[in-house]
């Protein structure tokens, strides 16, 4: 029969009422090739097509259930359609290219995946369901698509399959190469919702090339951030796998054991590698040290170094070889080498402009408090780890205008700028040392306090047992607010127990700035741990307390202390956002993102936009549009669509979230799209909204040039008159000095990353973005984003852990990636803007008659000279301009150490003849070195000896010559407190 000719097929369905079987089956027959054409009257018919089904003695039942899968399909109802295609048995191709088996495939694997989140509904699974993937799986194996196989496989948590699919791969290599290169696609998304631990075992085990298929696991577990356990148990088999080859990579198996929180196992390894005769493997352990460190866990990398054994001198000779190796990588492991380099990179590279600060400072005069303070955070941002105390020796009488906090916020400042630098950190404390029994200021007492923490933050062994003894003598608010702070980030995540006694003595005393300052130290302390007990023991305080600031202090510690806890620290976090305090709430929304930081959880995001849209308090309507940025800063791209419709709604408060949002999640990456979303907010008609933009939109700018995006150099141009501007609101003009400083921070030699180059989340930097975020409430807490800088750098070093001079590419146009161009210092004159003087009518007239005789005669003598000068110097212009344009190369010699943006990365290379090549691929951060040539004398950089040449003060044109008798002390007005 010819479908082409029939317009209808109730002649054929009326064959169903047959009572002979073989005209039902003819019936079927047709009705599933006419099903396309004809389901609106098929479906009138289901019911007699399922009773058929249902009929156990009809032969064709399994067809029938096929036919009843084809129409509900054409209806929509897929679940239907699919339980049918289920029952169809082998009637049902899975193999078939039509849209309707292709469609149902995608459906059984969602819903395969969606009914094995937990062992529970696992042990219920539809048998049939399970064999239609594992059928599926076996498909693709047989075919020899293993990238699909292994998507697959871990997309129905399958280890055994996942291993059978990468064991057997005919090539595994490029397949596992493939399958890296497409992690953020399809596979990342079904990673994420996988569980079969056979099918990912067996898909492993059948690849070819184990080791891709093991690097490919590992950057699909990234993917499983809200999973915790689920990731652990992916990373522990992956660890197993490669454990068992010939030659494992013990780089990837120790970023492995971190994840996995086994600091014994890495340093088993780190330990073999040291004692190896081979260079090539100690270079090899001194590399995955420096990227472990990278990752930013200090107590983990503590724990290792102390688990190395010490050599045995008196054994053999081969133990002074180990005794040097050992120190070198402890040296490593514990953060000091990495400091001392990257002190010695800022301080070096320094290319801070001090006209900007100058310009600044002539703009907002001496009256306003809040432009004077907001500049002395600027400074110390701008110089942050460079050492560079030079604007505040210069501007002396200037900076003594600070009281009370402004001055405790100028001390802090010292340790942002000193951060890293461990020397002038005990200088800091000696001046604390040398109090004298007289007259104090406290307030600066505090800040040196809080500066020492800022110096040591993360690295505060040396620092700690001094602030806990400051704190544990002292009773004055002010001394113990800053000394929680300076704590808090010298013990950042160390669980130090003595402190936390401290600390908790503090909080029952229920004071306000001491007890803010408490709160947050505590977060800062238990930072990860998701301890439920203290937890429930700070948000107790919450609610009983009567001090704002202790409030907030201690929902912000909460926040801190469930920080990666995903759904482990639900049982914490739920009790926040319903409670009826909106301080509480707000502190939810902070627990909500740090828990999932960097998972871009789908659930999580839904539940801080109800809050965005529906809280009553603006402070929590703020915070949770803020919090989304927290997510999203793994998929950076995303947020500005996310944030796109809150970014123009009525209410100020979500504006200003939605602009910070943006500012976080794509800090440092100079997007696109982020930029155009926050272009228009910067002229925002409230003054705060306008504020976050223009912090945001210098975080996104960091370390991207004007030649990259001409929108750079207009945001620049737009901070410079802001500022000058008298009429201009006041919180956009402090965003705009902020932005200015953080734009140009480090010297223009940082940028912001949340993210290691191996996927970890920087602790360190996403707890400093946090803890800076609260600077709506206290201005102090803006020296917190020092801890999300990370110098934009390529360092190489050799075995001695010394930096050898050696040349690299930069295969793009030098100007590309360049620094800004130095800016002209404007006068005092120029840069205020005033009220003109009042004239007279008839004085106006007069003096504009003299002018218009002056200029008619000047004309008529000079119009041909000044028309053939300035045509000759246009000239000239332009043909310097062509010049330098053609001239130009199309590529730069980078010299190590040297600066090297993000953007610029893909475009580093090695020369081919060149003597250092690095033990695994790296173009950004610490490189270790193999020398080809060990033979051949060694040029050095960044020696003692430089460093001490790069401190040599030089006076810049237009800037003051540098007072050496005035120093930082002096600037803070620390004489007139008699500090002796």
């Amino acid at each position: 029969m010819s479908a082409i000719n029939l317009t209808s097929a109730m002649g054929i369905l009326a064959m169903l009422n047959e009572p002979q079987p073989i005209l039902k089956n003819h019936a079927l027959w047709n009705l599933n090739n006419l099903v396309e054409r004809f389901w609106p009257e098929i479906s009138t018919r289901l019911p007699i097509i399922e009773r058929l089904y249902e009929d156990e003695n009809f032969d064709n039942r399994q067809f029938a259930a096929l036919l009843v899968s084809k129409v509900y399909y054409c209806l929509g109802e897929l679940n239907e359609s699919l339980s049918y295609a289920l029952n169809a048995g082998s009637f049902f191709d899975a193999s078939e290219e039509s849209d309707y088996v292709q469609t149902l495939v995608v459906k059984a694997i969602d819903e395969y995946t969606t009914k094995t989140k937990t062992a529970d509904i696992r042990r219920k699974l539809d048998r049939r369901l399970e064999a239609l993937v594992e059928k599926l799986l076996e498909k693709c194996i047989a075919d020899g698509q293993y990238q699909q196989a292994i998507g697959m496989a871990i997309e129905c948590r399958s280890l055994d399959m996942l291993k059978k699919a990468i064991t057997n791969s005919e090539n595994v290599d490029a397949a596992l190469s493939y399958c890296v290169n497409v992690s953020h696609g399809l596979a990342i998304g079904m990673a994420i919702e996988c569980r079969s631990w056979d099918m990912i075992r067996k898909a492993i085990t059948n690849s070819e090339n184990v080791d891709a298929a093991l690097s490919y696991c590992v950057n699909v577990s990234h993917a499983l951030d809200n999973r915790i356990k689920f990731r652990r148990e992916v990373l522990g088999l992956v660890v197993e796998v490669y454990q068992g080859l010939e030659s494992p990579d013990d780089w990837n198996i120790c970023q492995c054991l971190m994840f996995l929180d086994e600091p014994k196992g890495v340093t088993r390894i780190l330990e073999k590698l040291i004692r190896s005769e081979s260079v090539d493997d100690v270079l090899m352990a001194y590399q995955i040290a420096f990227d472990l460190v990278e990752n930013d866990r200090q107590s983990f990398l503590s724990t290792v170094g102390n688990g190395l054994s010490s050599p045995n001198l008196e054994s053999a000779p081969t133990e002074e070889i180990y005794a040097d190796r050992l120190t070198r990588l402890k040296n490593i492991l514990s953060g000091e080498t990495s400091r001392r380099l990257t002190w010695k990179f800022l301080r070096s590279h320094n290319k801070s402009d001090l006209r900007i600060l100058e310009t600044m400072k002539q703009s907002v005069g001496l009256s306003n408090s809040v432009c004077h303070n907001a500049i002395m955070f600027a400074n110390a941002i701008m110089h942050a780890g460079t050492s560079d105390v030079t604007f505040i020796n210069n501007n002396v009488g200037w900076a003594t205008k600070a009281s009370d906090w402004a001055r405790f916020s100028g001390a802090a400042g010292l340790g942002l700028i000193y951060s890293g630098h461990m020397e002038e950190g005990r200088s800091l404390m000696w001046i604390y040392y040398h109090l004298g029994d007289g007259d104090r200021c406290p307030y600066f007492d505090a800040g040196t306090l809080y500066s020492l923490g800022l110096v040591h933050a993360n690295h505060g062994e040396s620092i700690k047992t001094f602030l806990l003894d400051i704190l544990k003598m002292t009773t004055e608010e002010v001394i113990q607010h800053g000394a929680c702070l300076g704590l808090g980030l010298a013990s950042l995540g160390t669980h130090y127990g003595e402190m936390f006694d401290e600390l908790l003595d503090i909080l029952d005393n229920d004071t306000a700035v001491a007890g803010e300052a408490a709160g947050i130290s505590m977060g800062l302390l238990k930072v990860g741990t998701v301890d439920e007990a203290v937890g429930g023991l700070m948000l107790t305080w919450a609610r009983e307390s009567k001090h704002e600031k202790r409030k907030r202090g201690l929902v912000l510690g909460i926040a801190l202390m469930v920080y990666g806890g995903g759904i482990d620290a639900d049982h914490i976090i739920d009790r926040m956002p319903t409670d009826k305090d909106p301080i509480i709430r707000y502190g939810g929304m902070f627990a909500i993102a740090l828990a999932y930081s960097g998972t871009g959880n789908n659930k999580a995001i839904k539940t801080l936009l109800h809050f965005a849209v529906s809280d009553v308090s603006d402070d929590v309507r703020r915070a949770a549009v803020l919090a989304i940025g927290f997510f999203m800063y793994s998929e950076p791209e995303r947020t500005p669509q996310i944030v796109s419709l809150l970014s123009e709604s009525y209410n100020p408060h979500v504006r200003y979230g939605a602009a910070m949002a943006v500012g976080i999640s794509c800090a440092g990456t100079g997007l696109s799209e982020a930029i155009s979303l926050l272009e228009p907010m910067t002229s925002d008609v409230d003054g705060l909204v306008c504020q976050g933009a223009l912090i945001a939109m210098a975080m996104v700018m960091m370390q991207t040039s004007e030649a990259v995006d001409s929108r750079i150099g207009a945001f620049r141009r737009k901070l410079k008159r802001i500022i000058r501007d008298r009429k201009e609101d006041i919180s956009s003009k402090m965003g705009a000095i902020l932005a200015t400083g953080i734009i140009n921070a480090g010297g223009r030699n940082v940028t912001i990353k949340l993210r290691s180059k191996t996927k970890h989340n920087r602790m360190s930097a996403v707890i400093g973005l946090a803890v800076f975020c609260q600077y709506w409430y206290w201005f102090p807490l803006i020296y917190f984003i020092g801890l999300a800088f990370t110098p934009t750098a390529f360092i190489g070093l050799n075995h001695e852990l010394q930096v050898p001079v050696f040349d690299f590419l930069s295969l793009v146009k030098p100007s590309l990636f360049a620094y800004p161009e130095p800016t002209s210092l404007v006068s005092a004159a120029t840069s205020a803007f005033r009220l003109p003087t009042a004239v007279l009518s008839t004085s106006a007239r007069a003096k504009a008659r003299e002018v218009e005789k002056a200029k008619s005669k000047m004309f008529s003598d000079a119009n041909v000279a000044a028309t053939s000068t300035n045509g000759h110097q246009v000239d000239k212009l332009a043909s310097e301009k062509e010049n330098k344009a053609e001239t130009e190369p199309s590529h730069e010699i980078l010299v190590n150490p040297a600066r090297v943006v993000p953007g610029q990365e893909k475009y580093i290379r090695f020369l081919k003849d060149s003597r250092y090549v690095p033990v695994r691929p790296a173009v950004s951060g610490f490189v270790i070195l193999k020398d080809l040539h060990p033979e051949e004398p060694v040029a050095l950089a960044l020696t003692d000896e430089q460093t001490a040449a790069a401190d040599e003060p030089t006076a810049t044109a237009g800037e003051p010559e540098p007072d050496s008798n005035a120093t930082s002390r002096k600037a803070f007005g620390v004489d007139d407190c008699k500090i002796m």
